[in-house]
């Protein structure tokens, strides 16, 4: 779906949602979709999109953004209570620097565990406190 809301032709999440190219199916509303990763970084990794084509987060109308939210966080309690992982991380990936492989938002659910090897943490090192309150009041003035 483009800007109007139709699904475009060369997005391969788009094609999942036209039938196009299979998928396993976990939930779909009227908003959303989500199925599973098969290319999972561990056992239960899903996938949830709107059935609304934007490229990323900053280009989703929130009436797709908030139901997308919602049945990320409902396909991964059931994730958590099949799958019984330690944690589970949800990833979302806006452009090339951030690694964004296909280009209609979409939310990982990824099942883990505090020795599967997944390298998305990092370690807790202490900014400049004084930098950080800065962009602090910067970025709080370009909330819209």
């Amino acid at each position: 779906m483009g800007d109007d809301g139709h699904l475009i032709e060369d997005c391969i999440f788009c094609k999942i949602l036209r039938g196009e190219i299979p998928s396993f199916k976990v939930f779909e509303d009227d908003k959303t979709f989500a199925f599973m990763d098969i290319n999972p970084v561990n056992e239960g990794h899903a996938l949830v999109i709107p059935k609304f084509h934007a490229e990323n987060l900053y280009a989703t109308p929130d009436e797709w953004f908030g139901p997308t939210l919602s049945t990320v966080r409902r396909v991964a309690t059931a994730v958590n209570a099949v799958v019984q992982p330690e944690g589970i991380n949800l990833l979302q990936a806006n452009g090339p620097g951030a690694k964004q492989s296909v280009f209609h938002l979409h939310m990982h659910i990824i099942p883990r565990s505090a020795t599967d090897g997944a390298t998305m943490n990092w370690d807790l090192v202490p900014g400049d406190m004084d930098a950080i309150g800065e962009l602090a009041k910067k970025i709080t003035a370009a909330i819209e």
